[in-house]
């Protein structure tokens, strides 16, 4: 049986953002994987918090090298396209973001994100211009890398208590101007919400996280 290379899951994983709407499941694992893939999801995402609960961790306190070996084995466990939960790039400058890029695309994975959050309860977002200059590092790494897998921005106002959706969306757009392919404000709930960050980066792709209720 033949499996598909990792161009095929690219393209693939491209080809879902142009078609309309899709379920894009967190598994943590091969297990997790396999059994998503069996009730017929086309793609599939990693989850930092996720792996690092795991892993008797907390979220964000995995190395770069943890993830991207997470990366690379969640990529060989499956037939689906995998985007990756990439934090914020593990670095604090650009050009440490370009370098986390390159090594993340050479894991195989379809897509990429990358955060806006610092690690600060203090001053928990970085600043919109650093921000766009990490996300312009990213998109040139992808692009050196033959420009395959996509770059999804994210904004994470709702994340670190910082719910302010017009801030949310001056980024947004700014990193779709940066080249992200597809945005995400994780923590938007509301319809009107969400149609404003659509209509705002429109026709770019939006990614909006839906949490299952706890029972």
């Amino acid at each position: 049986m033949s499996h598909p290379s990792i161009s095929q899951k690219r393209a693939a994983f491209r080809a879902l953002h142009q078609s309309g709407c899709f379920v894009l499941p967190n598994p943590w694992d091969a297990g997790s994987a396999s059994a998503l893939a069996s009730l017929g999801f086309k793609a599939l995402a990693t989850t930092s918090s996720g792996y690092a609960w795991s892993c008797a961790r907390a979220d964000g306190q995995l190395s770069r090298d943890e993830t991207l070996a997470h990366m690379r084995y969640m990529v060989e466990a499956s037939d689906l396209p995998i985007n990756a939960d990439f934090e914020s790039g593990f670095a604090d400058t650009p050009e440490g973001v370009a370098e986390s890029v390159r090594m993340a695309v050479e894991t195989g994975v379809a897509g990429i994100s990358i955060e806006d959050s610092t690690g600060d309860a203090q001053a928990p977002l970085r600043s919109l211009a650093e921000s766009v200059e990490r996300m312009r590092a990213a998109r040139a790494a992808i692009d050196a890398t033959g420009g395959e897998a996509l770059l999804i921005g994210r904004a994470e106002n709702f994340f670190v208590g910082r719910p302010d959706l017009d801030d949310a969306i001056l980024r947004l757009k700014a990193y779709a101007d940066a080249g992200a392919d597809c945005l995400y404000a994780p923590g938007i709930k509301t319809r009107e919400q969400i149609s404003a960050v659509v209509a705002a980066v429109a026709p770019k792709p939006v990614n909006v996280l839906r949490r299952q209720a706890r029972l």
